[in-house]
């Protein structure tokens, strides 16, 4: 395919959330569109690599505000340094993404908005989400599925949820992939399926790094691969 790099849009990644995610980010990003556009072709991104410690203590003391505060900066720095819209590497991040992109005034590729699309594509109306706590819990995330896309979401028991998001932090964004968790979530989804999940959404852009479609008999949603997808496609849109 015969491609001017000129005319692919600068994509605008806000990382390090954790850096294990962001990398997956940057690898499969330019792995699509090598594969795309052939030859030596990768992905004109600019990151923006954030200080996970930083971001986590803000999120888990609620202060959801210095987090968003945190990740407009990067935002902000991402479109004067020429991106033209932005990704968060994260599903957690997402708490305060429209502020984002509003304070950065660049148009933002919502993760969940990428994940119900494909969901609805499936023709699917119920499903089950893993992810950190806050995802689960709260609704920026799960609200978003069901406002706008009809999308009924079930969500682990209390004491599964505490067993995810320790998996999560604990080791995941440490780069720690054990089986021994790897079972524990295939149990925790397997409970979700019993109660009527038609398939299974990774709501955290580490999972699947532990959790691959063969651990699954349901269709399992990689909401890391979905959104540098959907990203590669925005970016070589004319």
């Amino acid at each position: 395919m015969s491609y001017t790099s000129r005319k692919m849009k600068v994509i605008g990644l806000i990382g390090g959330m954790s850096w294990a995610s962001t990398l997956e980010y940057y690898r499969l990003i330019n792995e699509l569109v090598a594969a795309k556009l052939g030859g030596l072709h990768s992905a004109r991104l600019l990151l923006y690599s954030l200080d996970f410690d930083e971001v986590e203590r803000a999120q888990s003391q609620a202060r959801w505000d210095d987090a968003t505060a945190l990740m407009s900066q990067a935002g902000t720095a991402l479109k004067q340094a020429g991106a033209n819209f932005l990704v968060i590497c994260s599903n957690t991040g997402h708490e305060g993404a429209d502020a984002v992109a509003e304070k950065a005034g660049l148009p933002l590729l919502h993760i969940g908005d990428v994940t119900g699309n494909v969901i609805t594509e499936h023709g699917l109306h119920r499903v089950g989400l893993l992810g950190t706590r806050f995802v689960m819990q709260e609704q920026f995330y799960r609200g978003r599925l069901q406002e706008r896309f009809g999308i009924e979401v079930l969500v682990p028991e209390e004491e599964e949820r505490a067993i995810v998001n320790r998996i999560i932090y604990d080791e995941l964004c440490q780069g720690k992939i054990k089986d021994s968790s790897r079972r524990a979530c295939i149990k925790i989804i397997a409970g979700l399926i019993e109660r009527g999940a038609e398939g299974i959404v990774l709501g955290c852009t580490e999972l699947p790094l532990l959790i691959r479609p063969s651990d699954v008999n349901v269709p399992l949603f990689n909401t890391t691969r979905l959104h540098a997808e959907a990203a590669v496609k925005l970016a070589l849109t004319e």
